[in-house]
């Protein structure tokens, strides 16, 4: 079965592609390490495997970055992004399976701007808070169609690098990781890149969270100004989480598996 083929190809390289390519600066750096290298690695190669014996080839993993306590009511992790079953290419010119991150990042030199990087398992988990990680499976052929949109030109055409850490999913004004995870599935389900399009199908369908501002100043401190803006929302500030996406792929029974790991 394929689910097995995955699972034993991660098993055989799981300590190689956890750390294939070197620990990404582009971590939750308002915090310091709390975890160790071999910490870090081993839970990642749980995901990776968990990941594996379910077969997924790709699988929307979530990680939290501030201690639990302090985020805003619905909100329960801090980073989502894709992890895709990938061959990796190493310094000797190999090949080997493992899971590739495809994330949104903010700049580090100007955090209300971000990028598009793709790292690994281990990247995805430096600086975190806590080694606990959500996950959602969509259903095969759900999977296939995120695919083709992340091995596409459209994968770069949905980035909007204007940043804010509570974007509107329901326009384009600012992306957070979030949004671009949702902006990525609509790509996928409806098989259009028209934003406009992809925006009035959000909102049609997904409901997002509402986030309390005076929680987000105390959640934000003294970087409330520098990545947080109203500017795109009118009313109550909405947006999407990983529940909120997890919630939507229930509903419309898009997933074959919502679940925790760690914690």
């Amino acid at each position: 079965m394929l689910k097995h083929k995955i699972a034993a190809a991660v098993l055989a390289v799981a300590s190689f592609s956890a750390c294939a390519g070197g620990f990404s600066q582009q971590a939750d750096a308002r915090i310091d390490a709390k975890y160790t290298l071999d910490e870090m690695v081993d839970f990642s190669k749980k995901v990776e495997l968990s990941l594996a014996e379910k077969g997924a080839r790709v699988a929307i993993v979530s990680r939290i970055g501030r201690p639990e306590s302090e985020l805003p009511k619905g909100v329960h992790y801090t980073h989502v992004a894709y992890w895709v079953y990938s061959q990796i290419k190493t310094a000797d010119g190999r090949e080997i399976p493992g899971y590739q991150v495809y994330n949104l990042y903010q700049k580090e030199d100007s955090i209300d701007k971000s990028e598009l990087v793709n790292n690994y398992p281990a990247d995805f988990f430096t600086g975190v808070d806590s080694l606990k990680a959500g996950v959602i499976i969509p259903k095969p052929s759900v999977q296939k169609k995120i695919l083709d949109v992340i091995t596409s030109d459209s994968y770069k055409k949905l980035h909007v690098s204007n940043y804010s850490v509570v974007a509107n999913p329901f326009n384009d004004g600012y992306q957070n990781c979030t949004e671009f995870t949702l902006d990525v599935l609509m790509s996928g389900l409806y098989g259009t890149d028209n934003y406009a399009q992809i925006k009035a199908n959000t909102k049609a369908y997904f409901k997002p969270q509402d986030i309390n501002l005076g929680t987000m100043k105390e959640f934000l401190g003294p970087m409330f100004v520098k990545d947080f803006t109203t500017k795109d929302h009118d009313g109550k500030i909405k947006t999407a989480t990983f529940t909120t996406i997890a919630g939507f792929m229930k509903e419309y029974n898009l997933t074959d598996a919502v679940y925790h790991l760690g914690g």
